[in-house]
């Protein structure tokens, strides 16, 4: 296709540990076939790990959503310690950088409290009670904040055929679009 991209021309983001790099609390990874193999072939990929590069360090405790006081929390509750604001200013700050990086889509872990787009669990730290599964990680809302229009998808919905092949469409189309905007 003459109007189509170079290979690799296409930039999209992606959770780090989805490519196999160790960055998860525990020291492990979560390679995803898809997104390392077959997608890797048609895009650049420009991997993120929100708790890595704020400086949590791998292996590290885990961190979960809490809420409290009808706010959404990011807390290491072995420690006790808040991320919260550190992870917002950290997002703010690696967004503007990815900016540059003229994304035309993402893919984000599930369940992370840092990535995750939905179903993410909230503890409510009463003891004994379960988490609620209504939550966003905090990078996956400042990503959606800034970007309403990108294409952003979690790696285990993509592992259904018709999602994965409209989240492709939809990283060429808005390639296309962000070509059109620029003039070229």
């Amino acid at each position: 296709m003459a109007d189509g991209p170079a290979r690799g021309e296409i930039r999209v983001g992606v959770s780090s540990c989805l490519l196999g790099n160790p960055v998860r609390w525990d020291g492990g990874h979560r390679r995803d076939d898809f997104v390392a193999g077959a997608l890797s072939r048609l895009v650049t990929l420009v991997p993120v790990c929100p708790e890595v590069e704020l400086g949590m360090g791998t292996p590290r405790p885990p961190i979960r959503l809490v809420r409290a006081n009808g706010e959404t929390r990011l807390v290491e509750p072995v420690r006790n310690v808040d991320h919260t604001g550190a992870m917002r200013a950290w997002a703010e700050r690696r967004l503007a950088e990815l900016e540059r990086e003229e994304l035309s889509g993402f893919v984000l872990k599930e369940g992370s409290p840092s990535c995750g787009l939905e179903r993410v669990e909230v503890w409510s730290g009463r003891p004994g009670a379960p988490p609620a599964r209504d939550g966003s990680g905090l990078f996956a809302e400042a990503l959606r904040a800034r970007w309403p229009l990108l294409p952003v998808e979690e790696e285990g919905r993509l592992r259904e055929p018709a999602r994965r092949e409209a989240f492709v469409e939809r990283l060429f189309a808005h390639w296309r679009l962000q070509r059109l905007r620029a003039g070229r």
